[in-house]
């Protein structure tokens, strides 16, 4: 398939090779307006904005991915097969699943366990582990000790269910499940498949523990650690 595709309007070598991706095109936007120089929208198609820009004089580009593992499917394989991009690092909001994961804590996932057939997809002869790359997450883990931002780094859920019937998402605490979000493990497939990088960076939005949460707007906007780690290994 050439560039432009269905999902996205921009032309080959309009992304930089390092893309961030929040599920929120909101917070494309946020990230765009606020920390990049001259921040170029290079895609909305389907409302999926997608900018390219500069930060600390590293060219940088931000699109949403949409919620859930197919919608991050499509544009993250578009990203590393059509758009020549090396790294996507997802900066989205995740459900804590501990009590000493707080709201507005920091996560990074090691690994992304999940309760989808996404790996299907590859006929691999058993069971995949999805892990992040190691070198973004290395990277990731000394800016933020160098920033003195608190985290924590482990394996994370990434589920197909948002309202899960079957309430059994808390389960995974007892395997040592930081939290629960929807897009991770197709990310991680997706690079490794395609010989790429990715991390998922993940701000805790609410807790499954407490029943605290934070408002749609905080999330768009607030999440400022998040964002300022991926910029910088960027």
């Amino acid at each position: 398939m050439s560039t432009p595709t269905p999902h996205i309007a921009a032309k080959a070598g309009e992304f930089a090779k390092t893309v961030l991706m929040p599920g929120d095109p909101l917070r494309a936007k946020f990230v765009a307006d606020h920390y990049l120089e001259d921040a170029v929208l290079v895609n909305s198609v389907r409302g999926i904005n997608g900018y390219t820009g500069k930060y600390k004089g590293k060219p940088v580009s931000v699109m949403a991915s949409g919620m859930g593992m197919p919608s991050i499917g499509i544009y993250s394989y578009e990203l590393f097969h059509f758009y020549d991009v090396d790294n996507i690092i997802r900066i989205g909001t995740a459900g804590s699943l501990r009590e000493d994961l707080k709201i507005r804590d920091v996560a990074f996932a090691m690994g992304a366990c999940t309760n989808s057939n996404y790996a299907a997809q590859f006929e691999l002869p058993g069971t995949f582990a999805p892990i992040a790359s190691y070198d973004l997450l290395k990277k990731a883990i000394e800016v933020t000790e160098k920033m003195g931002i608190p985290y924590k780094a482990g394996n994370f859920l990434s589920t197909d269910t948002f309202y899960d019937a079957s309430k059994g998402t808390m389960k995974w605490a007892a395997m040592g499940v930081l939290c629960v979000e929807m897009e991770a493990a197709a990310l991680y497939m997706n690079a490794a498949r395609a010989g790429k990088n990715a991390l998922a960076i993940c701000t805790i939005s609410d807790s499954l523990v407490t029943g605290e949460e934070t408002t749609a707007k905080e999330r768009e906007n607030s999440f400022h650690n998040m964002m300022k780690i991926a910029l910088e290994i960027a």
